[in-house]
């Protein structure tokens, strides 16, 4: 089935998650469904940038604000100018104008075991990295913007990830974002 963006409208919809909960596979996937631009810029990117590696970034970012403010103000001001897909960790808070948001949710294991099959490693290796990880967001996103990530209670759609396939959750977004008529079917 096509999905578009009814004629003269725009559409925004922001998608959080923490690592490992599939942001970037099913924000991509959505953005190709509905024909926008896909928003994702994020640390990895901006350790790209800087020739750095993502764990340096995050090291930096424990005392230097700017990795953040960079990555989010960057982010935003990309998705306020057309429609799009905006898939970060602080998408659906940091995106006001989002027409719909989404909230990603797997438990450690299983977000451990999709970094692992992306990257390779050693499994207690990225589960000690990954709660590292969650717990610098966590801290830096309440001191920078007071935001607490895990109070996500306001988003328009909470799926479980282990549960379903990348593909079955973009369908049930795009079920949601029709039944809202946020977009219109051909």
């Amino acid at each position: 089935m096509n999905y578009k963006i009814p004629k003269g409208k725009e559409l925004r919809v922001a998608i959080s998650g923490k690592s490992g909960c599939g942001n970037t596979t099913v924000s991509t996937l959505l953005a190709q469904k509905l024909n926008v631009k896909l928003i994702n810029f994020t640390f990895r990117q901006l350790a790209a940038e800087k020739n750095l590696t993502l764990a340096q970034v995050i090291e930096n970012a424990k005392t230097d604000d700017s990795y953040d403010i960079t990555v989010d103000t960057r982010q935003v001001e990309l998705a306020k100018k057309e429609s799009c897909v905006l898939g970060s960790r602080l998408a659906i808070w940091m995106l006001k104008e989002a027409d719909f948001k989404v909230y990603l949710i797997a438990d450690d294991n299983v977000r451990a075991q999709r970094i692992l099959n992306r990257e390779g490693g050693s499994l207690e290796e990225i589960k000690s990295f990954t709660a590292m990880r969650d717990s610098e967001d966590s801290r830096r996103y309440k001191k920078l913007y007071n935001i607490d990530n895990s109070n996500f209670g306001f988003a328009d759609l909470k799926i479980d990830t282990a549960l379903f396939t990348p593909e079955q959750i973009v369908e049930k977004i795009l079920l949601e974002l029709e039944k809202r008529n946020l977009v219109t079917t051909e």
